[in-house]
């Protein structure tokens, strides 16, 4: 396997979105976004957190509009590893080590809660899903104490039955980890469907191909949106949606309104699914001590598939993604003999500074425009908890454990050293950006390469993807750090807030509002 992009004849893009159709089959004209009268609420993110939000909102009798900048799915949602948990990792422990029992208990709960509602309506609407049990597991000596906080952060929190367990089968090495029964997995791309469906049976709207630029308070709020499907030709026009509120769903706040994009660790990470010549290992695992290897197996219509994650770095900061890739390759290849690559993709997190997600007002006390982010790689059980949590908010009814997911509260202290951390890394990486392009020239780019070159005055990203040699801005319009190649995606990365862009200068995620403008 080559170390200068994803694995050859591997599908690029997610198992789950394979074969399924990729853009809005119906693109929104002008026209169709200039509604009679508000909506009740705009949805910005049809992932699980907002297309959750919505169908309880609609269920209600709310007026709900969901905006989508791709098509369902298209972000961390459809590019999950598809786990369903409350064990998440040693998630539980590092919360434990900044957080009182309490706050503890209530994240554990309202995950447990997130994941309770996914299998319902899986079940309620004939949606494939597997009971499995969830490890959190040490891969070397050294990981056996963060597995052993694991297990005493599992008992704090009441999960009765985790247990320690000290050997499994498994091909790979294990030295003790958690087990935590009845957890679950599924293709998250049916239950997507599912929700979308539900949310147009009530009454909802669902806008795929438009991206939200802005939103004006005006009395009603004004979300500005700008097409981003090929076909729609807005020349000269302008679309947006009134609403009486706002939930941002969008992974990070587009609006830097709150700092959220300085309260928040950008983090991407890889996975792969293999055909194997062994049967593949039940239940889910996630090693506690790095590199991570996450392992799940996944039925399809051609057989079993073993499912392999890790290699995550922080967004712009991977020394060399497409190396650590071809490690976790050959990691599955070592343990599961005769593995054969089959997909390869890959998902933006965001991991708050104290360890819990931030769901609520965007700004205290105004709570028009409301939020949902923070998931730290555990989106599926987060999003639905933020779900609950924000359509109860906006409902007038109350949730005890959504305190534990306040957008802001004093618990946020308890990350201040991590905030403080995280920010001089920002600045560190944008003084970085600016002078290390200097001497670098593109001439004689590799296929699947790219640089940044240029004095600081015209700096230009340059790339060589499929033959085509693109150059564009190396500025990220969001707040000037200059971008960075990862060889694994083959796309351009922020490295202050997680900002990608695609070869040619198209946004694909972050908080961002437009593209990289080509160059000459």
């Amino acid at each position: 396997m080559a170390e200068t992009g994803p694995p050859e004849g591997c599908h690029l893009t997610s198992l789950w979105l394979a074969d399924r159709e990729m853009s809005p089959t119906s693109p929104p004209s002008p026209e169709s976004t200039d509604m009679a009268s508000p909506a009740d609420v705009v949805v910005i993110g049809a992932g699980i957190a907002g297309l959750t939000t919505a169908v309880l909102l609609a269920r209600a009798g709310k007026n709900v509009t969901v905006v989508e900048a791709r098509h369902v799915g298209a972000g961390t949602t459809g590019n999950t590893s598809g786990k369903l948990s409350v064990l998440q990792g040693s998630k539980l422990a590092r919360i434990a080590a900044k957080h009182n029992a309490d706050v503890l208990r209530d994240y554990v709960r309202g995950n447990a809660e997130g994941r309770d509602w996914l299998v319902r309506h899986c079940e309620n609407h004939a949606i494939p899903w597997q009971a499995e049990p969830d490890h959190a597991y040490a891969q070397t000596v050294s990981g056996i104490a963060t597995a052993r906080d694991t297990f005493s952060a599992c008992q704090e929190a009441g999960l009765t039955r985790a247990e320690w367990i000290d050997t499994a089968d498994v091909p790979f090495p294990f030295h003790g980890g958690v087990r935590l029964r009845d957890q679950a997995q599924l293709d998250p791309m049916p239950l997507l469907n599912s929700l979308a469906v539900e949310l147009e049976t009530h009454g909802g709207t669902l806008l795929q191909g438009v991206r939200a630029v802005s939103v004006a308070d005006d009395g009603l709020l004004r979300v500005a949106l700008r097409a981003t499907h090929p076909t729609v030709d807005t020349a000269g026009s302008e679309m947006s949606v009134t609403a009486h509120r706002c939930i941002l769903a969008t992974g990070t706040p587009i609006l830097d309104r709150g700092g959220f994009f300085a309260r928040l660790t950008a983090k991407r990470s890889y996975c792969m699914a293999f055909d194997v010549a062994r049967e593949a290992t039940g239940g889910m695992f996630i090693s506690v001590d790095s590199p991570t290897r996450s392992v799940r197996y996944a039925p399809t219509a051609a057989g079993e598939k073993l499912i392999v994650g890790g290699a995550g770095h922080p967004v712009g900061r991977g020394h060399a993604p497409a190396h650590d890739v071809a490690e976790l390759a050959k990691w599955a290849e070592l343990h599961y003999p005769g593995a054969h690559p089959t997909h390869f993709w890959s998902a933006q997190d965001y991991s708050p500074v104290d360890e819990l997600p931030y769901v609520g007002p965007l700004l205290p006390g105004y709570e028009k425009i409301r939020v949902a982010t923070g998931f730290d790689k555990w989106g599926l059980t987060n999003g639905v908890a933020a779900a609950l949590a924000l359509s109860a908010q906006l409902l007038g009814g109350h949730i005890e454990w959504a305190r534990a997911f306040a957008s802001w509260s004093p618990h946020e202290l308890r990350g201040m050293t991590a905030a403080l951390r995280a920010n001089l890394e920002v600045g560190l990486n944008l003084a970085k950006g600016w002078i290390a392009p200097i001497a670098t020239s593109p001439d004689g780019l590799a296929e699947g390469a790219g640089v940044v070159s240029g004095p600081p005055w015209q700096l230009r990203a340059n790339s060589l993807v499929d033959g085509q040699q693109r150059s564009v801005s190396a500025i990220c319009p969001h707040l000037g750090g200059v971008v960075r190649w990862n060889d694994a995606d083959r796309a351009w990365e922020c490295p202050l807030h997680g900002s990608r862009f695609a070869p040619d200068g198209r946004l694909l995620e972050g908080p961002a509002t437009r593209g990289l403008s080509e160059k000459a």
